[in-house]
């Protein structure tokens, strides 16, 4: 029978992609802090896909790191096993709290640690004699994983809704720490702080305080909110409430630890230590699926007194592939001070940003701290009123700068409602230097101008 040659050309991927109807450009290489498409074109990766590629793309020493990991052990299952990678990465990330969170469990993602925090809290709380204690609260419009617990403390409207029936009801939700839209005129950051956790205590008492497991917060929101840190006290008086409480207090860091925020975990900054964490983005930077679990001492004690046991595990948890490279990342991120580069590199970024954008019709607010920045995109910055959902501007800015500026920028949606409001996100490389922010701030804004015109301009869809 003759051969045949079959064209790729005409064939419809067999990828279940974004969008059924609009294909993404091809990668077929990355070097650096660029991609470069199939067509030709180098892509700069300002968004470092969702705040992954921290070190940037092809680093000789992770590469190197995997390959002896490969020559070792590229697979055991950990629930029988451990390994030297796995042992190495959990000690660092020990080390790097100082003691304060003591038990490290590696997952495959953030979606996966944050699951795992569930049950981790339900665990305890079952072991201290406390079974009446299932309930959780967050935060609305933050969001936490797209697994059914993580989606279920998840507060994005959007994301949740078309799942909202198979969704446990566990947890609910009070308000972010969002002052661009929430603070009331005239309030100082000590009375929006105490309004916060007031609320926080009100929600105890609606849903009786014996019953909570804990609060999920992320130390800095992400996507769904645009990198907004916390104001000053904030984390601490909500933890002062869980605390009289007997609850948990949780930080979901998937987004802004391992150094994204300008110190290694983002709680650094606010005085305050959870009893459980999450990381994922920056632990691995990309270069193999992870995340981690991080437990605290009196959750530990618990569990050492009682069954000595995590009822839970993954086939790929503790994955010695994905924990060697891991280890790598953050000898790299430690070897070329990678954290002190996130803070003073992102003192400049956002001075660049509100010079060159900060007087733009249509930019509410510039925000962000570290490496981690968002602008509000609004149709009057007097109002604060948002552009329409159907009118998708972020995903419309996000085109234009993949297809006419070469740069690749992070869209989101629902800031306001959870449906309505568009951001835009930069997560750069830990690495970049002035003149590559010089290069991503023109680009933004040239993305931005192209699709709402120009400063001068009052500009609107």
């Amino acid at each position: 029978m003759p051969s045949r040659t079959i064209s790729t050309e005409a064939v419809p991927s067999s990828v279940l992609h974004a969008s059924l109807s609009i294909e993404p450009p091809k990668i077929v290489r990355a070097e650096g802090h660029y991609l470069h498409t199939s067509t030709g074109t180098a892509i700069y990766d300002a968004s470092n896909g969702a705040a992954v590629s921290c070190i940037g793309h092809n680093h000789p020493r992770v590469k190197r790191a995997m390959s002896q990991q490969l020559d070792a052990v590229e697979y055991c299952f950990a629930p029988h096993f451990t390994t030297p990678a796995y042992e190495k990465l959990a000690k660092f990330l020990v080390d790097s709290t100082n003691g304060h969170l003591q038990k490290v469990f590696v997952t495959g993602s953030g979606s996966e640690a944050v699951e795992a925090t569930i049950k981790m809290a339900r665990q305890y709380y079952v072991e201290k004699g406390e079974p009446e204690r299932k309930r959780f609260i967050a935060r609305d419009r933050s969001y936490h994983g797209n697994t059914f617990g993580a989606l279920d403390v998840s507060g994005h409207k959007a994301r949740r809704t078309i799942y909202e029936p198979l969704l446990s009801g566990s947890t609910s939700h009070v308000s972010p720490c969002y002052p661009y839209r929430d603070r009331r005129t005239g309030e100082s950051t000590a009375a929006y702080v105490e309004r916060l956790a007031q609320e926080l205590e009100d929600e105890f008492q609606r849903l009786g305080p014996q019953t909570v497991c804990g609060v999920v917060f992320e130390t800095m929101a992400g996507l769904t909110l645009g990198a907004v840190a916390s104001v000053p006290g904030y984390l601490a008086r909500m933890k002062e409430v869980c605390e009289r409480h007997g609850a948990l207090f949780i930080l979901d860091e998937v987004f802004a630890g391992m150094g994204r925020t300008g110190t290694l975990h983002a709680w650094e900054q606010e005085g305050v230590v959870p009893d459980l964490q999450t990381v994922a983005k920056g632990l691995g930077a990309g270069y193999m699926p992870i995340g981690a679990l991080m437990v605290g001492k009196k959750v530990v004690d618990v569990l050492d007194r009682g069954s000595k046991a995590f009822m839970h595990f993954q086939t790929y948890h503790g994955h010695p592939l994905a924990c060697a490279a891991a280890y790598e990342v953050q000898q790299i991120i430690r070897d070329e001070g990678l954290v002190e580069n996130c803070r003073r590199m992102g003192e400049y970024l956002g001075e660049r940003l509100r010079a060159r954008l900060g007087a733009h019709p249509n930019v509410g607010e510039i925000r962000g701290r570290g490496l981690a920045w968002a602008f509000e995109l609004v149709k009057d910055r007097k109002t604060k009123e948002p552009f329409p959902v159907n009118q998708k501007v972020a995903p419309t800015i996000h085109a234009a700068g993949l297809q006419k500026f070469e740069i690749a920028l992070l869209p989101g949606g629902g800031v306001v409602d959870g449906v309505n409001g568009d951001l835009i996100v930069l997560a750069p490389a830990y690495n970049i230097n002035r003149e590559e922010i010089d290069l991503v701030v023109q680009r933004t804004a040239k993305a931005i101008e192209y699709v709402l015109g120009p400063a001068t301009q009052n500009a609107k869809l």
